[in-house]
């Protein structure tokens, strides 16, 4: 085969794929009618939500992807495709799958579960929730001042990324709407960003917002599109999400944007879907976040994330929102890497559409035989790459302090210390 007609194979099983993952859309398959919260309000949050699917067929999709199998070989760029492929074949299958109890076997294929292993095979996302948890409660007797309220409504916001979308994309900057019904905040893609009308934002909420959403989901999306033969890079599909959601924290991380109740938000998703995993319930669960934040609207929105597709009776939650903390593992310490091990060169590539840190090494080739093209739209962090260097070189030379011996010290210094806030530091934060 001359390099032409391999590139002509690889542009042929790419389009197909992606062709086979536009009717794979888990989110919109999965989501709830506006009438369920009505319903289940109207009982005084004391009964179950009455939530019905849509039917799936998967024949459409699955043919596609058995198209493009037939043109997979065994090379590295070959495993990335046939990654793809079984990626977009599950999520079909997930949809199909809705309400019982394969859904939840399909969902922990593509996006993990609460107690499976992280990539270092000694933790788990549980492990990781819990003991965030457990810091964060050990704070309870420091003053941090207060909470910063939640003052700014979905119009304010949406001028705010109205703002910096244009910013970043010029003529290319997708509209962004404010819509009644979301499952979270905020959703981005390339020609709409919306945001729910009834959700309240901080300061900090709208440069995460900003940060996660448009400079990593919408800028992957935007340089996927600009990928005329690697046309599955624009497709964001289950098999990208644990990177795709790693690398926009890691954005709130890496610009400041992160704080300990966002970080709570992150903890508590994974501790409510191993909850469901257990048998808890939708109310269970809803009485959980409802303690957690106060807000009535906000808890069932947060519950709806843990069961949206599966089982409200519980037992059968969707697993999707363990990716935020694994993925955040995943790409800090692959950025860690690369910056230890002089291939700073690949970081770049993270950014030419939607992709998985596992797609990196096909994607070089891909680069190199002139397929895969660079990333028009980088985040403001990742071009500044003498700062990003520094930090990420400071960051993995901590790995090698031994932390137990300077606990041991600290905590000897500071045994006669009462825990209590000194007036001097709350004159400063103050």
């Amino acid at each position: 085969m001359t390099l032409e007609q391999e590139k002509d194979r690889i542009r042929r099983c790419t389009a197909a794929l992606y062709q086979a993952s536009r009717t794979v859309r888990i989110l919109t398959g999965i989501a709830w009618s506006p009438k369920v919260k009505e319903g289940f309000f109207a009982t005084n949050a004391q009964q179950l939500p009455q939530v019905d699917y849509p039917k799936f067929d998967a024949s459409g999709p699955l043919a596609l992807v058995a198209e493009a199998r037939r043109d997979i070989g065994e090379s590295t760029i070959d495993s990335w495709l046939a990654r793809q492929a079984t990626s977009i074949e599950t999520g079909a299958r997930l949809l199909s799958a809705c309400g019982t109890p394969a859904f939840l076997e399909l969902s922990g294929e593509l996006y993990g579960t609460p107690t499976g292993a992280l990539r270092d095979q000694l933790n788990t996302p549980y492990d990781l929730a819990c003991r965030f948890d457990t810091m964060i409660e050990s704070f309870s007797h420091v003053d941090l001042g207060a909470p910063a309220a939640a003052c700014h409504l979905a119009q304010a916001v949406a001028e705010d990324m109205r703002s910096a979308v244009q910013k970043m994309f010029g003529a290319q900057a997708p509209r962004v709407e404010i819509v009644d019904e979301l499952s979270a905040n905020a959703l981005a893609g390339p020609k709409r960003i919306r945001i729910r009308r009834s959700a309240c934002f901080t300061d900090k909420d709208i440069r995460q917002l900003v940060n996660h959403e448009a400079h990593i989901h919408v800028a992957t999306s935007m340089n996927g599109m600009a990928q005329p033969d690697l046309t599955i890079l624009a497709a964001g599909h289950p098999g990208t999400t644990r990177t795709q959601e790693g690398l926009a924290v890691f954005a709130e991380f890496i610009t400041g944007s992160m704080d300990l109740d966002r970080m709570r938000r992150l903890a508590d998703r994974v501790l409510a879907i191993q909850m469901a995993v257990e048998g808890a319930n939708f109310i269970d669960v809803y009485r959980f976040f409802l303690e957690r934040i106060g807000s009535e609207e906000q808890a069932f929105e947060n519950a709806r994330r843990v069961f949206r597709g599966g089982n409200v009776a519980g037992g059968i939650p969707f697993t999707k929102d363990v990716v935020y903390l694994d993925g955040l593992l995943r790409v800090h310490n692959f950025l860690r890497v690369i910056a230890t091990t002089g291939r700073a060169d690949c970081l770049r590539l993270l950014f030419c559409g939607k992709l998985d840190l596992d797609d990196i090494p096909a994607l070089y080739e891909l680069t190199q035989m002139g397929l895969c093209r660079a990333p028009k739209y980088l985040p403001p962090w990742a071009n500044d790459l003498r700062f990003l260097l520094c930090y990420l070189t400071y960051s993995s030379f901590l790995n090698r302090v031994n932390l137990d011996a300077l606990k041991a010290h600290y905590q000897d210094m500071l045994k006669d210390v009462p825990q209590r806030q000194p007036a001097i530091v709350t004159q400063v934060l103050e």
